[in-house]
């Protein structure tokens, strides 16, 4: 089958996407952050429900948050305070998700030259999650406390949504769960109402090509591993 511009472009965008941990200062016009969200917003959710919610943070309001959740997280008796409300990763692990996890872990370390024993240099990198890895435009995502596990199914699709439309204006992102440890410092900085749980957050600007961690590209499962073409 022959290949459209069209279909091309679509191609390029999804397989060139990859979770940047440096960026750039370079600034992101407003005009591109909101064209980027209202292409995001056209995701598909269960009965049109849109249960996503997205506070865009720039300049000081940005640098304040990532100063409060930073401080937290280098502070032992300060980081045990703070828990995640939901449970991202599975309680009890096992092949091959365990490999997996293990494997893009320490691959990112080896570029960076970490060693297993060097804990407090992998704790440095952590934290740079909550600098949103230097890009100057940090994204909190929420979503209402009664949305039950399809408007999770959703919010997937519309962060997808969101990192490819990025991609397509040479722009690139980091989706984070790290920052969901530290709910009550986001819900305390953004003034968040009772009723809106964090969701993540997503680092957004232009990848610094120039820093090794960004060379890190993960591997995919061949499609004979986790697809079944059942045709009779």
């Amino acid at each position: 089958m022959i290949s459209t511009p069209e279909q091309q472009a679509v191609d390029a965008a999804i397989v060139s996407r990859r979770s940047i941990r440096a960026f750039l200062p370079t600034p992101v016009a407003r005009d591109d952050i909101a064209a980027i969200l209202e292409v995001a917003r056209r995701a598909p959710s269960g009965t049109n429900t849109q249960p996503w919610k997205v506070y865009v943070l720039t300049g000081a309001a940005r640098d304040g948050l990532c100063d409060a959740v930073t401080a937290a997280y280098l502070d032992p008796e300060q980081n045990a305070r703070h828990k995640e409300e939901y449970a991202y990763y599975p309680r009890e692990w096992k092949s091959p998700f365990i490999d997996r996890r293990r494997k893009v872990g320490w691959d990112l370390y080896a570029l960076l030259g970490l060693t297993r024993d060097n804990k407090e240099g992998m704790a440095a990198q952590h934290a740079r999650n909550f600098r949103f890895f230097d890009a100057p435009v940090g994204l909190i995502f929420t979503i209402d406390r009664l949305m039950e596990q399809g408007s999770w199914l959703d919010y997937g699709m519309f962060l997808q949504n969101i990192m490819v439309a990025a991609r397509g204006r040479g722009l690139d992102t980091c989706p984070q769960a790290a920052w969901t440890q530290f709910h009550r410092i986001i819900a305390e900085r953004l003034a968040l109402p009772d009723n809106e749980m964090v969701v993540c957050g997503m680092a957004l600007g232009v990848a610094d090509r120039s820093k090794v961690e960004n060379g890190l590209e993960t591997e995919r499962e061949a499609l004979e591993n986790f697809v079944s073409f059942i045709e009779a």
